[in-house]
């Protein structure tokens, strides 16, 4: 079965190929990147009709290319990815639809740690419920840099401070890698957009 993969950050992809090989190894996964994306939105603050359109057409492009699903990585175009899910004849999920429901099935007091800032406010949105977030951008800008170790280590040191939460979203898929990290200083649950989302959309795929 074929899985399309649409990301807008280079970082995005290595964690989602990982969770598929925990999850759900047989699919064959399709990987678009268009990491100009991400750039614009970040540049222009808001997302334009323009970035709108260019989220429907990689969705286009996947699904005439045969995939049976979509998954996007990138928490920065919600509103984007729900009008390609609302006019598809094929799943598509949203970056973080599948983890945001597995918060709310384990308590009301959620934690998000993010790295990207443009993607916070509609996450938050999206999410609604209660939620704190924390941003580190500098994390962000070290794994760009190839420094993963200090990405984990700055997440790490961010998350005691959603002390007395009931579970902590990493709100990015690039942030999955820092899940052990974070857990290690945590007595809560630490949740991961990949690996919800794989479990997600395998679920729904085996119904059709």
């Amino acid at each position: 079965m074929r899985i399309a993969l649409i990301h807008a950050v280079r970082v995005a992809m290595q964690p989602v190929e990982d969770a598929f090989v925990r999850h759900w190894p047989e699919a064959e996964r399709v990987n678009l990147l268009d990491d100009s994306l991400s750039a614009d939105r970040e540049r222009d603050g808001v997302l334009t009709p323009a970035m709108t359109r260019r989220i429907a057409a990689l969705a286009d492009y996947a699904i005439g290319g045969g995939a049976a699903g979509v998954l996007y990585t990138c928490s920065a175009f919600g509103e984007a990815i729900q009008k390609v899910k609302d006019e598809s004849d094929v799943p598509v999920l949203k970056p973080n639809e599948a983890m945001f429901a597995e918060a709310r099935r384990l308590g009301r007091r959620i934690g998000m740690l993010a790295t990207f800032q443009p993607s916070v406010a509609s996450m938050e949105q999206e999410f609604g419920g209660e939620l704190t977030s924390i941003c580190v951008p500098e994390a962000m800008a070290a794994l760009k840099n190839g420094d993963g170790a200090t990405h984990d280590r700055l997440l790490a040191q961010a998350a005691p401070r959603l002390h007395g939460c009931d579970a902590i979203m990493l709100a990015h898929f690039s942030t999955a890698r820092a899940r052990e990290a974070v857990a290690a200083v945590v007595a809560c649950p630490v949740l991961t957009a990949p690996d919800s989302a794989v479990l997600r959309l395998r679920q729904a795929l085996s119904r059709k």
